[in-house]
């Protein structure tokens, strides 16, 4: 799976990289064709902090979540938790789709 990180305005320190890798690492337990996920962090003027959270998948799925607070931590823990309800909530969806296969019926 491809990382990318990027801040906006904002340094990214090695500390706030790790936890975004450690976060995002375990994305791929919840939907196995996720090939990349990048992580964007904004820091604006007024002292809240922007995290949007990009998961790729095959066949152009991709996952998008945003959330903004003052804590870039905390905003991307919600962000990774945002994003993982996402994806449950697609395979789920693909899982029950499927087609039931034909039920005969027993004539008497």
């Amino acid at each position: 799976m491809l990382f990318t990180i990027t801040g906006k305005h904002i340094d990214i320190t090695q500390a706030l990289r790790e936890h975004a890798e450690e976060k995002t690492a375990k994305l791929p337990k919840y939907y196995s064709s996720i090939t990349q996920v990048e992580v964007i962090i904004d820091g604006n003027d007024g002292g809240n902090t922007s995290v949007e959270v990009i998961a790729r998948g095959e066949h152009s799925k991709f996952f998008v979540v945003t959330e903004t607070g003052e804590d870039a931590y905390a905003c991307l823990d919600i962000a990774v938790h945002k994003l993982e309800r996402q994806i449950k909530r697609k395979k789920t969806k693909e899982r029950d789709n499927k087609h039931a296969g034909s039920v005969e019926l027993e004539l008497e």
